[in-house]
């Protein structure tokens, strides 16, 4: 007989780095698509961040696979986090045309050698909240 918590759980925590909790509408977030001609940047705001990378949401969905460059707007962290990233899921419902789309990125690296240092700052500060 096997017991409860011999069972495999059907959630599969896939991420090296623990995620935290940010106020949305606090934290700007902007998009380019890498390739995409200079300007055409979408904005909008992330919900969680850890050093791997952060969800976030847009008013236009971005695909799976596709790698941007996004500029992160931490209060309080005293710089924006530039980084280059793959959208690795979009929660885009096709049949919601008017509605922001929420997508997952994963960090492939970051603009500066300042940027992974002052995100890891923020993080170890203790003051956000772990995230689910």
């Amino acid at each position: 007989m096997s017991s409860p918590a011999a069972s495999a759980s059907p959630y599969v925590n896939r991420r090296q780095f623990e995620r935290f909790s940010l106020r949305p509408m606090y934290t700007a977030v902007s998009v380019q698509r890498r390739g995409a001609e200079h300007g055409s940047r979408l904005d909008g705001h992330a919900y969680d961040i850890g050093e791997g990378g952060v969800n976030f949401e847009l008013d236009e969905p971005v695909m799976p696979g596709e790698s941007v460059d996004i500029e992160i707007e931490l209060p309080g962290c005293g710089r924006r986090i530039k980084a280059i990233g793959e959208v690795v899921r979009c929660e885009d419902d096709p049949n919601d045309v008017l509605g922001p789309s929420r997508m997952a990125l994963r960090f492939d690296g970051f603009e500066s050698d300042l940027d992974l240092p002052a995100l890891r700052r923020y993080l170890g500060e203790g003051w956000l909240m772990r995230a689910a």
